[in-house]
């Protein structure tokens, strides 16, 4: 099976334990990087719940700017619940591609959706926090890639 290429782009993340989670992630889903800005995170990354220390295997690297670190040939997609994104189980995910997600305590800025190619949301009653969405979008992808594989064979 062809997993592609994917990044994560974190916009200000707040917690330190979503990060920790998404890292988990990035390592179960075989994520190639991990990029975050803002200083919320900075102040709190000692308290991280990388538990499986997988920030020694995946970089998680601060940035000022996501768009400066789309990496080479990857479609930028916006994960946000806003009207006109498209639903997830509806969505075919690029075979390289930069994930974005906002904070949890907030949006992804109108600036940042504006260059991403495709905004998707995960349809849920409520919102989720930063983690459970990386995990769903990941696991989304990793299941339609095994899908697709299986269908070639």
């Amino acid at each position: 099976m062809n997993k592609g290429y994917c990044c994560i782009g974190l916009f200000n993340p707040k917690s330190p334990e979503n990060v920790g989670a998404v890292m988990r992630a990035a390592g179960c889903y075989g994520v190639n990087s991990v990029f975050y800005t803002g200083v919320r995170y900075d102040r709190a990354k000692e308290f991280v719940t990388d538990t499986k220390k997988v920030h020694l295997k995946i970089p998680l690297i601060g940035i000022d700017d996501l768009q400066q670190v789309v990496p080479l040939g990857c479609t930028p997609v916006a994960i946000e619940l806003i009207k006109d994104a498209k639903p997830l189980p509806d969505y075919r995910h690029p075979e390289r591609a930069f994930y974005i997600f906002g904070p949890e305590d907030g949006t992804l800025d109108k600036a940042v959706r504006a260059w991403c190619r495709d905004v998707v949301f995960v349809p849920t009653v409520g919102c989720m926090n930063l983690a459970a969405t990386v995990n769903v979008v990941l696991y989304d992808r990793m299941a339609k890639a095994f899908k697709r594989s299986k269908a070639d064979d």
